[in-house]
């Protein structure tokens, strides 16, 4: 595991997670609960997609590809922890 990657994808996913919040209110868990709820959706997404893809990431790299799917993995983690939040309160 690269770091400077997982930092990559951590950024890329608390970006995610915060578009969620924006887009649905309803579900929005705060700045700082998106923030984190990304982070965490794109540091998972971003390490398991080169595995069920079958892709071979080179050391010290990271693609294109990978950052939108960390965003992607963010912004999914986020509403779903929001709606499950909104639906328990």
């Amino acid at each position: 595991m690269d770091f400077t990657s997982l930092i990559v994808q951590a950024v890329a996913g608390a970006v995610g997670g915060n578009a969620g919040g924006a887009v649905a209110k309803t579900a929005s868990l705060g700045t700082l609960g998106n923030t984190i709820a990304g982070a965490v959706g794109g540091g998972v997404i971003g390490q398991l997609l080169p595995i069920v893809m079958g892709m071979a990431t080179q050391p010290g790299g990271f693609s294109i590809s990978n950052i939108i799917a960390s965003g992607a993995g963010g912004l999914i983690l986020q509403l779903v922890a929001g709606f499950v939040k909104s639906k328990m309160a």
